[in-house]
């Protein structure tokens, strides 16, 4: 791993003065309203967007009046890449914010209009509380769900195509006390379907 983020900004750094920062719709514009869902933006402290560095970052909380659910969304993009400021896994952050990981797996995303991708699957506890966690790092139409992966690609496409831009899409929902985690999982993956039908107005190709 340390050989590879120092090949990636020895890499980012010699292509610097030719980077490609592509137009695109700031986060802050995805819908509100998404087919019966309303959203709620939450705040972000100033620690947290110190740690995360320079990107547009969307952390909004969902709501299905209609099916009595909750659903986190929580989208950071960086433009560029280059001076050090990747993205952040979430695993690292949940033992910080109290919540430590009960299972962990991979599993495939299948959403309507694109082919089935990987993503990462958490079960979390607080407590008695449990939420269940998908998430994965998206850039250039490209979902992979490994970090190691994930930095492949940034040094890969910053030669390519002169351009390390990226994304990390992460999802979370409650699991009730008597809820099977395989109904939450499905509750995420329905509204992973809105978000990637969406998601090339804000996260370029």
């Amino acid at each position: 791993m340390a050989a590879v983020l120092a090949c990636t900004a020895i890499i980012l750094h010699a292509r610097n003065s030719a980077e490609i920062i592509p137009a695109r719709t700031p986060l802050a514009a995805f819908p509100h309203n998404v087919n019966g869902w309303a959203g709620f933006d939450r705040s972000m402290t100033q620690d947290e967007l110190d740690v995360l560095g320079p990107g547009d970052f969307l952390l909004r909380d969902y709501v299905n009046a209609e099916r009595n659910t909750r659903v986190n969304l929580f989208i950071a993009y960086f433009p560029s890449q280059r001076a050090g400021d990747a993205i952040h896994s979430p695993k690292n952050c949940l033992p910080g914010s109290g919540w430590a990981p009960v299972s962990a797996d991979r599993t495939m995303m299948t959403v309507p209009g694109r082919p089935a991708f990987p993503v990462n699957q958490y079960v979390i506890a607080k407590g008695d509380e449990q939420q269940l966690v998908l998430y994965w790092y998206w850039a250039h139409n490209r979902a992979v769900a490994s970090e190691y992966t994930a930095k492949f690609y940034l040094v890969a496409d910053s030669i390519r195509m002169r351009r390390s831009d990226g994304a990390l899409i992460r999802l979370l929902t409650p699991i009730a006390p008597n809820q099977n985690p395989e109904s939450a999982r499905k509750v995420l993956t329905s509204f992973a379907g809105q978000v990637m039908s969406q998601i090339d107005a804000y996260v370029p190709r």
